[in-house]
């Protein structure tokens, strides 16, 4: 796998990547990745409706903290736990990643997990941490419709993102 870009999220959505079998497909969020991935360069169309919509990736992964649509979009630590062997093994198999991208505190302390560091950071959106050996890591918040409805996640501080991801690709 080539990727450059991972992206990492936290669970299937009930109504969207748990009903489609497509990881941010068929929901507001995945609308929210879809085009923003398409709009930096990433994914060849702006929306993803269906695990076989057309939606191409082009350098990037998506995947999730936890496998299965945990009530009230909050897994427990177990599920995390249970499900950290996943992400781990996707780690090892995505070696040409450059930059890995956060969606929400939950994966981010979670990917965290997976690096030998002594000091673990705090979540901050839009930071960007650069850590020896491993590749740079963005924080975000989730576009989850709490967070884009409140306003405490825009579509300028989303887009802003993935515009920093973009230029450390590049470098």
């Amino acid at each position: 796998m080539n990727a450059k870009l991972l992206v990492i999220g936290l669970a299937p959505a009930a109504h969207g990547g748990n009903r489609t079998g497509r990881m941010f497909t068929g929901d507001d969020s995945g609308n929210w990745l879809a085009k923003a991935l398409n709009e930096i360069g990433f994914a060849n169309k702006p929306f993803s409706n269906a695990k076989d919509d057309g939606l191409q990736l082009k350098g990037a992964y998506i995947t999730a903290v936890a496998r299965c649509a945990p009530p009230d979009n909050k897994p427990t630590k177990e599920e995390i736990e249970n499900c950290s062997r996943y992400l781990r093994r996707e780690l090892q198999i995505l070696k040409n990643l450059k930059v890995v991208l956060t969606l929400g505190k939950i994966a981010f302390n979670s990917y965290l997990k997976h690096l030998s560091l002594s000091e673990k950071p705090k979540f901050k959106h839009g930071s960007v941490y650069k850590y020896e050996g491993y590749p740079i890591l963005i924080a975000s918040y989730h576009p989850s419709r709490q967070n884009t409805q409140t306003k405490k996640l825009t579509w300028e501080m989303w887009i802003e993102v993935f515009k920093k991801v973009r230029e450390l690709i590049k470098n």
